[in-house]
């Protein structure tokens, strides 16, 4: 199979933890005798730096015509002053916008010898194996905003909708997911004040009836999050809006120990968009320091759902399991005194345990 990749490595430590992933990609491609052909482009800041446009044309072009995008991180400090049109961060939305990838997949699993890195007493979080399905391109961040008025008596507007189809679509993708895992998906709303999450709640249970193997339950955001803490591992699949599923992401990375070890999907659109759910962490870049595994595990992502490679992305998965299960660690996931590999030392750990002889069909 050829395996087209655009990169985009971005900002601060991007494009440390992509050169990481790209190397495991390599390494599954010689490994299952692929061919393998990575096109690497700007975005976010160093394209503002560049083009003064944090997602320019070519960049577009190049990740339409491939069979799937990778992503390091964009944004930092030094943008901040930029307009929001500007921004890094607009990029980005832009980039999911064009795509048209409206299912993000955020999975949060507790990693093997990792328990002890949670805030949680570890026989809280251990178990814990939680898919977060978030809509990507409706509710607040893409809804009309207004600030208006007079300095010292100005009114800032941002509008949260929702139509029918967008809910509809986002739902099935959860039930479906829910349906190859352990058949458990919790809804995530706020019912009980907002009318966008009262239609949220009639079409997810409108979608359920499709799905009668699949047991369905319904939680207020607040309820959810103090539930993520309490019992994480009461979760299986999580369906919710794009404000809350950012949120609560995140909260589910803190919970598993760091937001290092977590990759998400973008999927739904024309072409899928993978990226770690780390920021750019412009402090600790080019120090060679930063956790990589995020970024490769959202390789094996990649493999998955834009490529239907599941041998090879379990083989991404299991070698990572088996990386930490040894005791190697990037200083995020390492104890004061217990000494930790650098950013590519943890990338060639996981690529030298691809195997490298894999059996596959003649032909």
């Amino acid at each position: 199979m050829n395996i087209n990749v655009t990169t985009l490595p971005g900002d601060g430590i991007g494009p440390e933890v992509t050169a990481q992933a790209v190397s495991v990609l390599q390494a599954v491609a010689e490994a299952f005798r692929h061919k393998i052909k990575i096109i690497e482009k700007s975005v976010g800041g160093a394209a503002l730096i560049a083009s003064n446009d944090p997602l320019p044309a070519d960049t577009i072009q190049a990740c339409l015509t491939s069979g799937a995008v990778l992503l390091g991180a964009v944004g930092g400090p030094a943008f901040d002053s930029y307009p929001a049109k500007l921004r890094p961060e607009a990029g980005l939305l832009r980039l999911r916008k064009e795509l048209g990838v409206f299912a993000n997949l955020r999975p949060a699993i507790c990693m093997p010898g990792l328990a002890n890195l949670s805030p949680l007493r570890p026989e809280v979080v251990e178990g814990t194996d939680v898919m977060i399905v978030r809509e990507l391109l409706g509710g607040v961040y893409f809804g009309q905003r207004s600030i208006k008025g007079d300095s010292g008596r100005r009114r800032a507007v941002d509008e949260m909708a929702y139509t029918e189809g967008e809910i509809e679509r986002i739902a099935r993708v959860a039930f479906q997911l829910a349906r190859k895992r352990r058949k458990k998906l919790t809804s995530v709303d706020k019912a009980n004040v907002l009318d966008c999450s009262r239609l949220w709640r009639e079409v997810v249970n409108r979608v359920a009836t499709e799905f009668r193997d699949v047991q369905l339950s319904h939680m207020y955001v607040d309820s959810a999050a103090m539930a993520l803490v309490s019992r994480p591992a009461q979760f299986d699949v999580i369906l919710t809006e794009n404000m809350f599923g950012d949120i609560l992401s995140d909260q589910a990375g803190a919970v598993v120990g760091s937001l290092g070890l977590l990759p998400s999907a973008s999927i739904g659109g024309k072409v899928g968009l993978y990226e770690p759910i780390h920021g750019s962490a412009p402090d600790i870049a080019g120090r060679g320091i930063a956790n990589p595994l995020g970024a490769i595990l959202s390789a094996a992502m990649l493999l998955r759902h834009s490529f239907q490679l599941e041998s090879e992305a379990a083989s991404i998965e299991a070698a990572v399991r088996e990386v930490l299960a040894e005791g190697n660690r990037t200083r995020d996931l390492a104890s004061k005194d217990q000494p930790h590999v650098t950013t590519s030392e943890m990338g060639k750990l996981v690529a030298t345990r691809i195997p490298a002889k894999v059996q596959v069909p003649a032909g």
